[in-house]
């Protein structure tokens, strides 16, 4: 993919392949990697529809990272290195720029001791899930054909390959800078690895650079808690809620309080005080009140 929208993309730009990118792109990884993989999948933040969350968690493996179980499966082994009191280079994005990238997006870290790894039941007796880790990366063949038919090999390069690369590569970088350094306002204070918000990203994003936030409270559907931080898949979540597709979501306020979660306010939050975030609750019922250096 990466090699096609390098050379090819450059050979097939017209602006109708690059309004095409941009709107796949943000479909995909919206509604497909934020809401469907991310928020709802992995982490039961909200609930919908049947037919909603498999047409979401489809467009999510239209992104081109992993099939649902393969998305799962790396998330919890992540989430669970991150845990320990010390935790591999690879997991930790602690390499490296150029290192960080060849192991992320070309390399698979092989455990000797992995974790144990289980689905619950509804998932691993879904057959529609099944199917599509089995198929999830010929879906791309599908819409290369519906592109072609429609704009030719133009749409296909932009629509198909230069999504795909850009959407992982992009995904790489997020994750890189977000568990490097920062702006955080919350400490894990029994975790190797931190994590941190990645200003100015919230729009491209779709909500997922305020890392930190998540790091936080990883079971709540709003990524960017302070006022000032963008978060359009909430405000897609929101939507959905007006219409009635969405309910049960879970916030900061609603989830228990997580005693290894304490505020790290440092100068660089001063700007934004804590009292925006999630208005109309008190931030210290949910968290200890610390300030970090």
């Amino acid at each position: 993919m990466m090699l096609i929208a390098l050379f090819a993309a450059p050979l097939t730009f017209t602006w109708q392949a690059l309004i095409l990118f941009l709107v796949l792109s943000a479909i995909t990884l919206c509604l497909g990697h934020s809401l469907g993989m991310h928020r709802r999948l992995i982490h039961r933040s909200y609930d919908c529809p049947k037919w909603l969350e498999y047409f979401f968690v489809y467009l999510g493996t239209l992104v081109g990272m992993a099939g649902p179980i393969g998305m799962l499966r790396t998330h919890d082994t992540r989430d669970w290195a991150q845990r320990q009191s010390a935790c591999h280079d690879f997991f930790a994005h602690r390499q490296s720029f150029w290192r960080d990238a060849w192991w992320q997006l070309h390399c698979e870290i092989q455990l000797q001791n992995p974790p144990l790894f289980v689905l619950p039941d509804d998932l691993a007796q879904d057959r529609f899930y099944a199917a599509l880790e089995k198929t999830w990366m010929l879906q791309q063949l599908l819409w290369a054909g519906v592109l072609g038919l429609l704009g030719g090999i133009s749409w296909i390069v932009w629509g198909i390959c230069v999504r795909v690369a850009v959407s992982l590569t992009g995904h790489w970088l997020i994750g890189h800078f977000a568990h490097r350094r920062g702006q955080r306002t919350y400490h894990v204070s029994n975790a190797c690895v931190q994590g941190f918000n990645v200003r100015w990203c919230g729009l491209i994003t779709f909500g997922e650079c305020w890392h930190n936030n998540h790091h936080a409270f990883p079971g709540s559907a709003r990524l960017g808690l302070n006022t000032h931080q963008t978060d359009p898949g909430w405000h897609v979540l929101c939507a959905l809620r007006a219409v009635g597709l969405a309910w049960d979501i879970k916030l900061p306020q609603n989830l228990p309080m997580r005693k290894h979660v304490v505020f790290a306010a440092t100068e660089s939050d001063h700007k934004y005080p804590l009292a925006n975030i999630i208005p109309g609750i008190r931030n210290d019922a949910l968290v200890r009140k610390r300030v970090l250096p």
